[in-house]
C-alpha cells in the first residue's frame, strides 16, 4: 500500500510512476479523498473543542444558579455532540474510500526497471547451460512414455476436474525427491530457515500481502471465510504482520514447501495440455524480511539461490528482467527464471524473485528499530526456489531419451535411492 503522505507531497512523481506501468495518474482522486478526510477531521477536532468549552461554562453556570444560562449550554453540549459523530462517522467514510483505492492501486517500479506495455519489453540479463541437442523430436512432459503412467489427467478429472493431475509411482516419488533436494539445499547451504504453516488463512493475511481485494478472483475462500493460499509467501510473509522487529534480527530468510491453490481465473485457454498450469501445485517458496538498506543485495542474493537449483539439476536456464508492463502487482522489481523445455522448444518461467520495497509492510504494519531510532517499516521479498511441479516437468523433458526413458539428475540419486533413471514403462530403475 502506498504513503497517502509521499502523494501529498510529490503527486506528480506518483503519477509518473504509474505511467511507467501504463496506467492513469491517481493522485488528484485520492488527494481529493484524503482533504475530505482530513477536513471531517478537522471540523470534528474544533466541534470537539467547543463542547469541551461549553461543558466547563454550563458547570459554572449551574454553581452559579444560573439556571437559564445553564439550560442553553447544555443544549449546545448536546448539538456538538450530534455534530462530532457525524463528521466522525464522515471522515470514517473518506477514510475506508480512501484504504480502498490505496488497496488496489499498484506498487511502483524502480527507475531501473525497464518499460514495456508486455511480456516482449523484458530484459534477459543471462544465460546458463546450453540446451542438450537431441537426434529425436523431443515430447511435451506428457507425451514421454515413461511418465505417461506416473501422470494420470483422467482420474484427477473424475475427482476434480480440469487442471488437476494425480501422481503416481515414480513420477510422484520424483515430485518429492525435488521438494526434499530443494529445501536441504536451500536449509543448509543457503541459509534460509524452513517453516511449515497453514494453508488456509484470514482475510487480513491475503490483504497484507497485496492478494486481496485486487486478486480475489484467483483465490479459492471456503464457506466459513478462510483463504486457500496462493502461494506460502502469503504466510511466511505475514508472520511478522505488526511485529516491531529488532534491526539486528534482519535479514529473516525462511523456506517452506507447501500445496498452493490458485484459480486461474484469468488464463483461460492457457496451457490446458499437462500440467503446466494446475489449480493445485506445490512450490518451495523463499520469503526474506530485510531493511530498506539491504533489499537490493538481498534481491539478487535470492535469485541467486533460485538459479543454484537449476544449475545443481543441470537445467538450462535464462534470468531476465521483466519490465514495468509485466510486473506483478506488489512488485518494485522482479526478476523471473525461465528454464528449457525442449518439448515446447522455448524457456517458461520456473520461478519470479520479486523485491516489494514497503509496500506488504504498510499493509501489514511491519517495522524494525535500530536502538535509540524511530520504527521503520520493513522490506520484503519472495521468489520461487522453486515450483516443483514445473521442475519436474523439466527434469522429465531435458532428461527423456529416443525410447520413453528419462535420465535423471545425479543431484536427486540421494533421495530416489540410488535410482538413476524412468524406464520406458515407469519404473524407477
Amino acid at each position: 500500500m502506498h504513503d497517502i503522505r509521499a502523494i501529498r507531497e510529490n503527486p506528480a512523481a506518483f503519477d509518473a510512476g504509474l505511467a511507467r506501468r501504463g496506467l492513469p495518474g491517481m493522485s488528484a482522486e485520492l488527494l481529493a479523498a484524503d482533504a475530505a478526510r482530513r477536513a471531517n477531521i478537522l471540523a470534528a477536532e474544533t466541534a470537539q473543542a467547543a463542547q469541551n468549552v461549553a461543558s466547563k461554562e454550563a458547570g459554572s453556570a449551574k454553581s452559579a444558579g444560573n439556571a437559564a444560562e445553564f439550560e442553553r449550554l447544555r443544549g449546545l453540549v448536546g448539538e456538538k455532540k450530534a455534530e462530532i459523530a457525524l463528521l466522525n462517522d464522515a471522515a470514517s467514510v473518506e477514510d475506508a474510500r480512501l484504504r480502498d483505492m490505496l488497496m488496489r492501486i499498484p506498487n511502483l517500479p524502480m527507475a531501473e526497471v525497464p518499460v514495456g506495455a508486455d511480456e516482449t519489453g523484458n530484459v534477459e540479463v543471462r544465460r546458463w547451460g546450453t540446451p542438450r541437442l537431441m537426434d529425436f523430436a523431443p515430447r511435451e512432459h506428457f507425451e514421454i512414455a515413461g511418465v505417461k503412467p506416473g501422470m494420470d489427467f483422467a482420474t484427477a478429472a473424475k475427482l476434480s476436474g480440469a487442471r488437476f493431475v494425480v501422481l503416481k509411482g515414480a513420477v510422484a516419488r520424483l515430485q518429492r525427491a525435488l521438494a526434499q533436494m530443494m529445501l536441504d539445499v536451500h536449509t543448509s547451504e543457503h541459509g534460509l530457515t524452513e517453516t511449515w504453516a497453514p494453508v488456509l488463512v484470514k482475510d487480513d493475511a491475503m490483504e497484507g500481502t497485496d492478494k486481496l481485494p485486487k486478486f480475489a478472483e484467483d483465490s479459492y475462500q471456503t464457506t466459513n471465510g478462510w483463504w486457500l493460499i496462493p502461494t506460502s509467501e502469503v504466510t511466511l510473509t505475514y508472520s511478522v504482520a505488526g511485529d516491531i522487529l529488532d534491526a539486528g534480527a534482519l535479514p529473516i530468510r525462511m523456506t517452506a514447501h507447501s500445496q498452493c491453490f490458485r484459480s486461474e481465473a484469468g488464463s483461460a485457454g492457457k496451457d490446458t495440455s499437462g500440467m503446466l498450469r494446475q489449480h493445485q501445485f506445490e512450490k518451495v517458496e523463499m520469503v526474506s524480511i530485510t531493511t530498506p538498506e539491504t533489499s537490493l543485495a538481498e534481491h539478487d542474493r535470492m535469485t541467486r539461490c533460485a538459479e543454484a537449483i537449476l544449475e545443481r539439476l543441470g537445467l538450462p536456464y535464462r534470468t531476465i528482467v521483466l519490465c514495468t508492463g509485466d510486473m506483478g502487482f506488489g512488485a518494485t522489481k522482479t526478476h523471473d527464471l525461465e528454464v528449457w523445455l525442449p518439448g515446447q522448444n522455448t524457456y517458461r518461467e520456473i520461478s519470479s524473485v520479486s523485491v516489494c520495497g514497503d509496500f506488504q509492510a504498510r499493509r501489514m504494519n511491519a517495522r524494525f528499530k535500530v536502538p535509540g531510532g524511530k520504527p521503520e517499516f520493513v522490506h520484503t521479498l519472495n521468489g520461487s526456489g522453486l515450483a516443483v511441479g514445473r521442475c519436474l516437468i523439466a527434469v522429465v523433458e531435458n532428461g527423456q531419451q529416443a525410447d520413453g526413458s528419462v535420465d535423471l539428475p545425479a543431484a536427486l540419486y540421494p533421495y530416489l535411492g540410488g535410482k538413476t533413471r524412468i524406464s520406458a514403462a515407469g519404473a524407477l530403475e
